[in-house]
């Protein structure tokens, strides 16, 4: 009988055990890369919005050493299929490849919210939202205030990021688009840095010696943008060709500031992170969301960086 006891009071704990790891559920949040003050962001929203997940649930933050790294992006979606968390909120590195391990998410019922970058139109119904900023648009407003400063006419040189990434197709795309349609501009590039600040520093330093006639150039993200305005300070270009950001970590602010770029696209990172989270507690709760959220972009210029509008995205 006290053998039987025994049995019973083991099996009590063993339960108990359980149930307490059960109760503990992860929502893995897994960006482009960690080498990034805007993921890291994004971070910071993820961890203001954590109270509004359902009670003993718990986030992780993860992504591989650099954007071009999508085999390791790969890897990280499928181990936390494997580990059966609870949600998934992730920014795809690549429209296709990521395909697959969302499908594995959607088939183990693990919702999926994308921020940042669309996966591609194949795998549509494998997430359940897309929080973004719209890139197209955004674009389009780095060209509008491409051609207001340079006019309709001349050279004007792209540094973009990842080919094929989806915030880089509409991004750049939506820019490239705008400037043929609506002026005379010739176009340098794009030129592919995949996110290496040093790289775009080394292609926008060759493109300025190979072009002394450029009017502007554009980069299309944080690492490109920051190389770029690097290199317009060292050739001595600064404030003499246009320079277009995109992104506003303090770096970007400061060549804003000092006029070595007239303006910065910026996202609102913070706004990704917190709503991604938002987004994957009410699917926690079984609560409808919209299968797309804009989360905004702002243009930061010397005028403006000190408004509010600007304080609020920059970071």
């Amino acid at each position: 009988m006290r053998k039987f006891a025994a049995i019973l009071a083991g099996s009590a704990i063993a339960l108990v055990a359980f149930s307490a790891q059960a109760a503990e559920k992860e929502v893995a949040v897994i960006v482009k890369t960690v080498n990034s003050t805007f993921w890291q962001n994004v971070q910071k929203g993820v961890d203001a919005a954590k109270k509004d997940l359902p009670e003993g649930t718990t986030t992780t933050f993860n992504g591989p050493a650099s954007e071009s790294a999508i085999a390791d992006e790969v890897n990280m979606v499928e181990n936390a299929v494997n580990r059966q968390v609870a949600g998934i909120i992730l920014a795809p590195s690549d429209p296709d490849a990521l395909v697959p391990a969302v499908k594995k998410a959607w088939e183990a019922r693990i919702p999926v919210v994308l921020i940042d970058s669309q996966i591609a139109k194949s795998g549509e119904q494998y997430y359940q939202s897309f929080l973004a900023t719209d890139n197209k648009a955004a674009g389009e407003l780095c060209a509008k205030e491409m051609i207001a400063k340079v006019g309709t006419e001349g050279k004007i040189a792209v540094m973009s990021y990842v080919a094929g990434a989806g915030s880089e197709i509409g991004r750049v795309g939506g820019f490239i688009d705008y400037i043929k349609a609506h002026s005379k501009l010739q176009i340098v590039g794009p030129f592919y840095s995949q996110s290496q600040m040093a790289t775009a520093l080394n292609q926008t330093t060759d493109v300025l010696a190979s072009n002394p006639d450029l009017k502007g150039i554009f980069g299309a993200n944080e690492p490109t943008a920051i190389g770029m305005a690097r290199a317009l300070e060292q050739s001595g270009k600064a404030g003499k060709v246009v320079g277009i950001g995109f992104d506003g970590n303090e770096d970007l602010q400061k060549f804003v500031k000092d006029g070595t770029l007239a303006a910065i696209a910026v996202q609102g990172s913070f706004q990704m992170g917190e709503l991604g989270t938002q987004t994957i507690a009410k699917l926690l709760k079984k609560e409808k969301v919209e299968k797309f959220q804009d989360t905004g972009v702002v243009l930061v210029t010397k005028e403006n960086i000190d408004k509010p509008e600007a304080k609020n995205v920059l970071y």
